[in-house]
């Protein structure tokens, strides 16, 4: 019986075996496959062309970066790493679709996976018009 507990206490529990493993199989390893499609484009906001500036705080707790843009119903709310309020809004409303105003990556809640808004033809108006907000001139054309 001293052997198990010897055993059992020199090994990381498996919660958190498993988050290291999804952090060196997943965001820690800086190379993320965007998709180019999404099954849930059909529920982008109508009115994308007129965004919200990325200097937009975060409508809960007045976080001013690390925001994303709801592109359901265009509320800005901070990231996972602040005080999780998108995420909290994907739970609470089931919105789904969100673009980072830190580097315009497009992410699906639904699909768990980032979109490729340069290549997804519903969001590339919505990645030019938040790019032109960002850095006051029009994206280079993507590198196909």
């Amino acid at each position: 019986m001293a052997d198990k507990a010897t055993s059992s206490s020199s090994s990381p529990p498996e919660e958190v075996a498993d988050e290291t493993q999804d952090w060196i199989l997943g965001a820690g390893s800086g190379w993320v496959e965007a998709r180019t499609s999404c099954d849930h484009l059909n529920t982008l906001s109508p009115d994308l062309l007129h965004l919200p500036t990325p200097d937009t705080p975060c409508s809960r707790c007045q976080n001013p970066v690390e925001n994303w843009l709801c592109l359901c119903c265009k509320e800005v709310l901070c990231s996972r790493f602040v005080n999780r309020h998108m995420l909290m809004h994907h739970q609470q409303t089931g919105h789904c679709l969100a673009l980072s105003y830190s580097d315009l990556s497009v992410w699906c809640f639904c699909c768990e996976a980032y979109l490729d808004a340069q290549i997804i033809l519903q969001l590339r108006p919505i990645h030019q018009a938040a790019y032109i907000l960002k850095f006051g001139e029009a994206p280079p054309l993507p590198q196909l």
